[in-house]
């Protein structure tokens, strides 16, 4: 029968949210698989880790779970840090799987910090898939399944040079300093909007709606001219858009995010956010899974697969609410 397996923390800052399948699941076996990453077994053991609780990462790991339902063949066991920048509950994640000898991890690393772990993994004979951001300077992944996070910058960047007056000014929210593909995404961003604006304000948020906030309240405060913000990812666009709102700005200024997260969609389409840059959360859980089951099972996985993106505005909003 599948178990429900529950992983306690190694760190007592951390914390993992555990999911499995019913006692009714139609695919429930007693084998556990053998383990180690030699795939021999009939079930492949396929440990998952997200990086926080929030409708990006929870999307991701229903997708898992509706593959995981769906294939005979594996066993999908999970487990989630406390925040974006989580790296002790992300590592303890990483060692739980290695003692219960999974075949493979799929993993969203919060920094390379988690590499050397990973790298034990890998040494371990477990296969290690990468989902939503890569370790640019490790060898040992498989996989990489993620957004072109640089391309989609650059869509935001050709958008805000189509929509922002002659001489604009903006603010940029960024996201974990050092993240590759939160860094890239700012990167993108600026190559594609050129000269067509000034950017007078750059400030980390580590992703967070709270720090996104202050981040807004305090360069709306230094510049309060300016013409839009664009944030590096959803939560602390959200949070700006309480400081615009607070300022009495709704409407005036051109606000951009980047996931199009469930509660920017519902904001584009009120008219308070101007857009975002939609990633596909669905494909990296099911594609990351599956590239994992593929690797154990001695198949061909190419080493990177890109889940897309798309520029979200109220004219095409209702397309993925």
């Amino acid at each position: 029968m599948k178990r429900t397996t529950q992983l306690l923390a190694a760190a007592a800052v951390m914390a993992l949210i555990t999911a499995g399948c019913s006692d009714d699941d139609p695919k429930a076996s007693d084998d556990p698989g053998t383990g180690g990453g030699d795939g021999g077994g009939d079930t492949v053991k396929i440990g998952f880790i997200t990086k926080f609780p929030v409708d990006f990462y929870d999307i991701m790991v229903d997708s898992a779970k509706e593959w995981d339902a769906n294939e005979d063949g594996a066993e999908v066991l999970y487990a989630q840090g406390k925040s974006g920048t989580d790296d002790e509950g992300v590592i303890a994640a990483i060692q739980s799987f290695v003692t219960q000898q999974v075949d493979a991890i799929v993993v969203t690393p919060t920094s390379p910090n988690v590499q050397d772990d990973l790298q034990k993994a890998v040494d371990a004979g477990i296969v290690v898939i990468l989902v939503d951001n890569d370790i640019p300077d490790w060898d040992g992944k498989t996989s990489v399944v993620a957004t072109d996070n640089k391309a989609g910058g650059v869509l935001a960047g050709e958008w805000l040079a189509e929509n922002l007056p002659e001489g604009a000014q903006i603010a940029v929210l960024q996201g974990v300093l050092g993240n590759p593909s939160l860094d890239d995404r700012v990167t993108g961003m600026k190559e594609a909007l050129g000269d067509a604006a000034e950017v007078v304000a750059e400030t980390p948020t580590d992703c967070d709606q709270t720090k996104g906030l202050d981040a807004a309240q305090d360069i709306l405060t230094a510049n309060p001219d300016i013409d839009g913000i664009y944030a590096a990812c959803g939560p602390p666009l959200l949070g700006a858009l309480e400081a615009v709102d607070a300022a009495g700005l709704t409407g005036k200024l051109i606000t951009v995010g980047f996931d199009a997260s469930p509660d920017e969609l519902a904001a584009i389409a009120a008219g308070t956010e101007s857009g975002s840059v939609a990633q596909f959360p669905d494909k990296m859980g099911s594609m990351g899974v599956q590239a994992a089951f593929d690797a154990v099972n001695g198949d061909d996985v190419p080493p990177s697969i890109d889940t897309g993106t798309e520029m979200v505005t109220k004219d095409n909003v209702a397309d993925f609410q």
